[in-house]
């Protein structure tokens, strides 16, 4: 009889060498509690440097896909948001919850406090090629050098998302209120790098945006794409915001809240979106190659996806945060997207066994939990009495018929 049929998998090796369109379990987060991991970012130069950040306010740095994580900064606030700037090589912010921001010059293996946005609430970055904007608690922020911030407006707004529509001067900026609206989602517009700012409504569903995100410029036409995720769908405008088409709703994505969207390299046309459900188990993680006529499942392991990280390769690799409600697990994984059918987290059958069984990670846990139980010597002693005990029957027997 064979008694233990599979091999649990390994934590995650170098981002090279991950199967293809394969979920693969990276280790957890030192510190990471039952918490959401929601910031979670990739070296657009080197697809093996990620950095996260953890519920005890720690950035932690991995140079091996998530295999092994070094922390580079310890403390402070909350951890919303890691972001790799576009623009200037190794620059990376993260954005804390009352803590401010941090900023670093060589790729998060150092960092610094960034003066000027003290004890703020900073949820989102936007990179220009001469101007870097942060959303804030108390409206926007702009910078010249990443490190020195000054006040952008919106003063008396929680700015929850915010992209740049246009890098060049005359820098055009949008962005979006957590503020629940009974008209709508509200978005402002800047078109002079945030020096002014204008109220628009588009009518899309929703109270509040969630995420705003600006692809790159197509091979013909001078207009970024503009995904809008809200606490009720996904949206996409390509005229700067005047109108926008849904995408999800019908036969495309499910109706929810969409708080990740990433575009693959320079492509305007393709990219991933992603959604934690809001608590309702509608979230999941969706690709498309077609700017969002139709969209692919990719299957994480679990729906909800607190976090999304994409490297900078035609076939990427995405780094994934997901959270478990009934039992509060915060997950990380790697995807190594190939085009091809996701599958599930990778099983290595025994060599013990002709044949292979399919064993989901569920069921392999509880089997390794079982296996590894204090209790199991025990077990075994009683099953050795009782094999005793029935033997010494089945010899009782044989002599009667004797």
């Amino acid at each position: 009889m064979v008694l233990w049929g599979v091999a649990l998998a390994t934590p995650a090796v170098l981002a090279t060498s991950l199967p293809n369109s394969t979920w693969v379990a990276l280790r957890p987060l030192p510190h990471q509690g039952r918490v959401a991991v929601f910031a979670l970012a990739v070296d657009p130069a080197n697809k093996d440097v990620v950095l996260a950040g953890n519920s005890a306010g720690a950035i932690l740095r991995s140079t091996d896909g998530g295999t092994t994580w070094t922390t580079v900064h310890a403390g402070g606030g909350v951890l919303d948001t890691i972001a790799f700037s576009p623009v200037k090589a190794a620059l990376v912010l993260a954005g804390t919850r009352g803590g401010g921001a941090l900023v670093s010059d060589d790729g998060g293996q150092t960092w610094s406090a960034a003066a000027g946005l003290e004890k703020r609430s900073v949820r989102a970055f936007g990179f220009a090629v001469n101007l870097t904007v942060a959303g804030t608690d108390h409206g926007v922020y702009a910078s010249k050098d990443a490190r020195t911030w000054t006040p952008s407006g919106l003063g008396n707004r929680n700015i929850d998302s915010i992209a740049v529509l246009a890098m060049h001067d005359p820098v055009r900026l949008v962005a979006g209120s957590d503020s629940a609206s009974t008209s709508g989602v509200q978005l402002y517009q800047s078109l002079d790098a945030g020096a002014n700012w204008t109220t628009f409504t588009p009518p899309i569903s929703g109270t509040f945006a969630v995420r705003l995100v600006a692809g790159p410029l197509p091979s013909k036409g001078n207009v970024r794409p503009l995904l809008a995720g809200t606490n009720a769908g996904l949206f996409q405008s390509l005229d700067n915001g005047v109108t926008f088409t849904p995408l999800s709703g019908g036969s495309l994505l499910p109706t929810t809240d969409y708080t990740q969207v990433v575009f693959i390299t320079s492509h305007h046309d393709r990219f991933y979106a992603a959604s934690d459900g809001g608590g309702s188990g509608s979230g999941g993680l969706w690709r498309t190659d077609n700017a969002g006529a139709t969209f692919r499942s990719l299957q994480p392991p679990s729906a909800s996806v607190t976090a999304l990280a994409v490297s900078n390769d035609e076939q990427p690799v995405l780094y994934v945060a997901t959270f478990s409600s009934p039992d509060h697990a915060a997950e990380l994984w790697a995807f190594h997207d190939t085009g091809n059918t996701p599958k599930g987290p990778p099983v290595s059958p025994s060599p013990f066994v002709s044949g292979a069984r399919t064993v989901n990670s569920e069921t392999a846990g509880k089997l390794f939990n079982f296996l590894s139980a204090s209790q199991l010597p025990y077990v075994g002693l009683g099953l050795g009495a009782l094999a005793v005990v029935l033997t010494a029957l089945v010899s009782q027997l044989r002599s009667r018929r004797r």
